[in-house]
Protein backbone atom coordinates (compact mmCIF):
# COMPACT_ATOMS: atom_id res chain seq x y z
CA UNK A 1 0.00 0.00 0.00
CA UNK A 2 1.40 3.75 -0.59
CA UNK A 3 0.41 4.88 2.41
CA UNK A 4 2.70 1.92 4.33
CA UNK A 5 5.70 3.18 2.23
CA UNK A 6 4.93 6.89 2.89
CA UNK A 7 4.96 5.98 6.80
CA UNK A 8 8.20 3.95 6.19
CA UNK A 9 10.07 6.51 4.71
CA UNK A 10 8.62 9.20 7.92
CA UNK A 11 10.05 7.43 10.09
CA UNK A 12 13.35 7.46 8.66
CA UNK A 13 12.94 11.14 8.25
CA UNK A 14 12.26 11.03 12.36
CA UNK A 15 14.89 8.74 13.10
CA UNK A 16 17.41 11.32 10.78
CA UNK A 17 15.70 14.85 12.33
CA UNK A 18 16.40 12.98 16.05
CA UNK A 19 19.78 12.35 15.19
CA UNK A 20 20.50 15.73 14.09
CA UNK A 21 19.05 16.77 16.85
CA UNK A 22 21.54 14.59 19.26
CA UNK A 23 24.19 16.18 17.07
CA UNK A 24 24.06 19.44 16.78
CA UNK A 25 23.14 19.18 21.61
CA UNK A 26 26.74 17.28 20.53
CA UNK A 27 27.82 20.69 19.08
CA UNK A 28 26.56 22.45 21.65
CA UNK A 29 27.89 20.41 24.28
CA UNK A 30 31.68 21.18 22.81
CA UNK A 31 30.64 25.21 22.64
CA UNK A 32 29.70 25.57 25.93
CA UNK A 33 32.90 23.39 27.71
CA UNK A 34 35.17 25.13 25.38
CA UNK A 35 36.74 22.13 24.36
CA UNK A 36 36.79 23.83 20.75
CA UNK A 37 38.97 20.70 19.18
CA UNK A 38 36.55 18.68 18.22
CA UNK A 39 34.09 21.38 17.21
CA UNK A 40 35.12 20.31 13.09
CA UNK A 41 34.51 17.09 13.35
CA UNK A 42 30.83 17.60 15.06
CA UNK A 43 30.00 20.00 12.45
CA UNK A 44 31.18 17.54 9.81
CA UNK A 45 28.54 14.96 11.26
CA UNK A 46 25.94 17.94 11.36
CA UNK A 47 26.52 18.43 7.83
CA UNK A 48 26.61 14.65 7.05
CA UNK A 49 23.26 13.91 8.47
CA UNK A 50 21.62 16.96 7.13
CA UNK A 51 22.87 15.66 3.44
CA UNK A 52 21.20 12.28 4.66
CA UNK A 53 18.01 14.22 5.96
CA UNK A 54 18.05 15.84 1.83
CA UNK A 55 18.04 12.56 0.63
CA UNK A 56 14.99 11.38 2.54
CA UNK A 57 13.20 14.41 1.77
CA UNK A 58 13.86 13.18 -2.10
CA UNK A 59 12.04 9.60 -0.76
CA UNK A 60 9.21 11.28 1.26
CA UNK A 61 8.48 13.70 -1.52
CA UNK A 62 7.91 10.53 -4.44
CA UNK A 63 6.04 8.67 -1.56
CA UNK A 64 3.76 11.60 -0.44
CA UNK A 65 2.85 11.57 -4.63
CA UNK A 66 1.70 8.20 -5.06
CA UNK A 67 -0.24 8.60 -1.71
CA UNK A 68 -1.79 11.90 -3.34
CA UNK A 69 -2.63 10.01 -6.07
CA UNK A 70 -3.96 6.72 -4.08
CA UNK A 71 -5.88 9.03 -2.26
CA UNK A 72 -7.70 11.21 -5.16
CA UNK A 73 -5.61 14.57 -4.36
CA UNK A 74 -3.62 16.93 -6.21
CA UNK A 75 0.21 16.22 -5.96
CA UNK A 76 2.09 18.25 -3.10
CA UNK A 77 -1.25 18.29 -1.07
CA UNK A 78 0.10 18.80 2.58
CA UNK A 79 0.39 16.03 5.47
CA UNK A 80 -2.60 17.28 6.97
CA UNK A 81 -4.63 17.24 3.59
CA UNK A 82 -3.39 13.02 3.73
CA UNK A 83 -4.64 12.13 6.91
CA UNK A 84 -7.41 13.86 6.83
CA UNK A 85 -8.30 11.95 3.16
CA UNK A 86 -6.06 9.17 4.69
CA UNK A 87 -8.44 5.89 6.04
CA UNK A 88 -7.69 4.44 9.55
CA UNK A 89 -5.24 3.73 11.27
CA UNK A 90 -3.53 5.65 8.78
CA UNK A 91 -5.18 8.97 9.39
CA UNK A 92 -3.74 8.75 13.25
CA UNK A 93 -0.38 8.34 12.28
CA UNK A 94 0.31 10.52 9.56
CA UNK A 95 -1.11 12.87 11.69
CA UNK A 96 1.33 11.80 14.89
CA UNK A 97 4.11 12.01 12.05
CA UNK A 98 3.32 15.73 11.26
CA UNK A 99 3.08 16.30 15.05
CA UNK A 100 6.58 14.53 15.73
CA UNK A 101 7.58 16.29 12.91
CA UNK A 102 6.28 19.86 13.88
CA UNK A 103 7.99 19.29 17.49
CA UNK A 104 11.52 18.52 16.45
CA UNK A 105 11.91 21.03 13.77
CA UNK A 106 11.35 23.54 16.62
CA UNK A 107 13.50 22.17 18.81
CA UNK A 108 16.47 21.81 15.95
CA UNK A 109 15.57 25.63 15.00
CA UNK A 110 15.93 26.63 18.63
CA UNK A 111 19.36 24.36 19.42
CA UNK A 112 20.66 25.65 15.72
CA UNK A 113 19.93 29.65 16.77
CA UNK A 114 21.67 29.10 20.11
CA UNK A 115 24.92 27.09 18.52
CA UNK A 116 25.20 30.25 16.12
CA UNK A 117 25.23 32.58 19.07
CA UNK A 118 27.58 30.74 20.87
CA UNK A 119 29.58 30.65 17.93
CA UNK A 120 29.42 34.31 17.60
CA UNK A 121 30.77 34.96 21.09
CA UNK A 122 33.17 32.80 20.44
CA UNK A 123 34.47 34.38 17.17
CA UNK A 124 34.11 37.78 18.79
CA UNK A 125 35.85 36.76 22.27
CA UNK A 126 38.72 35.49 20.07
CA UNK A 127 39.07 39.09 18.10
CA UNK A 128 38.90 40.91 21.17
CA UNK A 129 41.93 38.76 22.28
CA UNK A 130 43.86 39.54 18.85
CA UNK A 131 43.21 42.74 19.38
CA UNK A 132 44.64 43.04 23.06
CA UNK A 133 47.85 41.67 22.16
CA UNK A 134 49.51 44.50 20.64
CA UNK A 135 51.80 44.71 23.05
CA UNK A 136 53.32 41.31 22.96
CA UNK A 137 56.81 40.79 22.13
CA UNK A 138 57.83 38.93 19.20
CA UNK A 139 61.08 37.64 17.76
CA UNK A 140 62.90 38.68 14.82
CA UNK A 141 64.51 36.64 12.23
CA UNK A 142 67.65 35.88 14.05
CA UNK A 143 65.54 34.74 16.95
CA UNK A 144 65.99 37.53 18.92
CA UNK A 145 63.22 39.09 21.12
CA UNK A 146 62.14 42.28 19.64
CA UNK A 147 59.71 44.36 21.05
CA UNK A 148 57.59 46.50 18.67
CA UNK A 149 58.26 50.26 19.63
CA UNK A 150 54.97 52.31 20.05
CA UNK A 151 53.76 54.05 16.80
CA UNK A 152 51.38 56.64 18.59
CA UNK A 153 50.94 58.31 22.09
CA UNK A 154 48.12 59.18 24.05
CA UNK A 155 48.78 62.27 26.28
CA UNK A 156 46.42 63.49 28.65
CA UNK A 157 46.73 67.65 28.06
CA UNK A 158 44.20 68.12 31.34
CA UNK A 159 46.03 67.68 34.06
Amino acid sequence: MTIDALSEVLWHERSLLELLLFKLEEEQLLLTSGRTRWLPHATREVEAVLEQIRDAELGRSVEASAACAALGLPDGASLADLADAAPAPWDDLLRQHRTAFATLTAEISQLADGNRELLAMSHRATQETLASMHDVATYDGTGQSATRESDALLVDRTL
